[in-house]
């Protein structure tokens, strides 16, 4: 087992990842990030957070995947499904597991060409030299991998949804508590950083994203790290959390007055809501990402320069579609996404809601608490 999934779990993954394989004439699926490698694998560890060493899995036409990794996770790699692992001592300048990946699709790839996840919110992680490298030594023909994997990826499972409901639950719980953390004259940089002990405390693994803004009638972005700037009465505290259990993330956030709320943060944030359900009323299978965007921006305004309302979730804080005017990805059962509306709330200042949810076939379902149309009051 791995990431707390049975075997089956992968090997599900694996027959529907091959079966479009070979469909698209691809003898073999090289895979090196770890989003990617974690899905067919289980191999969950935060020692990605080191770019000094390349991890590949391959994985072919026929059989099971073959992990070519530093020797460094070999015990770790063990713990998972996959009996195929082969390792170097890495880093090694030289040859950073370039001959031995070479070999190992040599071995692996009999007919077809060589699949390399490469559109939207793709990226190599290896050198591209060594990359070179490798498809000179392989002789073999590299192409895109028809965006199998990103396809796979879009559409969870019961198992992964149910790990995402687990850490929203998390979240919620720790939410409820922001009145024992934030108060007049607390500054934002506490704030943050006793809220992520309230993520810990509540059973989260790790904090990987902590963003959010505090200011008066909203705040400037949704992105800035935090000042030391004391809260102050009639401000408006947003959090926006990113927490991962078991290598699932949520995405929500939640909006506080401070001491008291004025009419301006009461009217965006009950508009808030009432976007965030014009979204949840679209959400069904069958419709596009721009449907939901649209329901969203006809109530908060600002045409297609309000930018993206929302976006997947998963195994990554965001992955696959977008809620945009020009994404028209089809839902379907299965996939997990957030509602995310934005409003200006004065010049230079907005306020955010986000919910995260998963597409039923007789509907949405909530994943996170569903928040009231009246701003809290700490």
């Amino acid at each position: 087992m791995g990431a707390g999934f049975p075997d089956s779990e992968y090997k599900g993954r694996l027959k529907a990842a091959q079966t479009r394989m070979a469909d698209a004439g691809l003898g073999a699926i090289l895979l090196t990030t770890e989003p990617d490698i974690r899905y067919f694998t289980g191999f969950l560890t935060r020692f990605w957070e080191s770019p000094s060493r390349p991890w590949f899995l391959v994985v072919p036409a026929n059989g099971d995947p073959v992990a070519v990794i530093p020797s460094i996770g070999a015990a770790l790699m063990s713990k998972t499904w996959i009996s195929d692992i082969r390792t170097w001592s890495a880093p090694e300048p030289a040859d950073d597991g370039v001959t031995l990946l070479a070999t190992t699709l040599r071995e692996l790839v009999t007919d077809g060409k060589v699949g390399v996840p490469s559109g939207p919110e793709s990226h190599l992680r290896m050198p591209l030299t060594d990359f070179e490298r490798v498809k000179s030594a392989a002789g073999l023909t590299f192409t895109d991998d028809r965006g199998i994997v990103a396809t796979l990826r879009m559409v969870k499972s019961p198992a992964e949804i149910d790990k995402i409901a687990a850490i929203c639950a998390v979240a919620g719980r720790a939410f409820a508590r922001v009145g024992e953390i934030a108060r007049e004259g607390v500054p934002l940089s506490t704030v943050f950083r006793d809220f992520q002990r309230l993520l810990l405390d509540e059973g989260a693994d790790w904090v990987p994203y902590l963003a959010g803004g505090a200011g008066q009638g909203g705040y400037g972005d949704v992105i800035s790290p935090a000042s030391d700037t004391a809260l102050a009465p009639g401000d408006v505290l947003m959090l926006d959390t990113g927490a991962v259990l078991d290598g699932y993330f949520c995405d929500f956030d939640r909006n506080f007055a401070v001491t008291r709320a004025s009419q301006t943060a009461r009217d965006a944030h009950a508009r808030l809501i009432e976007a965030t359900q014009a979204g949840l009323d679209v959400a069904r299978v069958g419709a596009r990402a721009s449907d939901l965007w649209r329901a969203m921006a006809d109530i908060v305004g600002g045409g297609e320069s309000a930018g993206r309302l929302g976006h997947g979730l998963g195994m990554q804080l965001t992955e696959g579609l977008s809620l945009t005017a020009r994404d028209h990805t089809i839902l379907h059962e299965g996939m997990v996404i957030t509602l995310e509306p934005g409003i200006e709330t004065g010049k230079g200042k907005l306020m955010v809601h986000e919910e995260n949810i998963v597409i039923r076939a007789d509907g949405p379902r909530l994943l996170s608490p569903l928040a009231g149309p009246d701003i809290p009051v700490i």
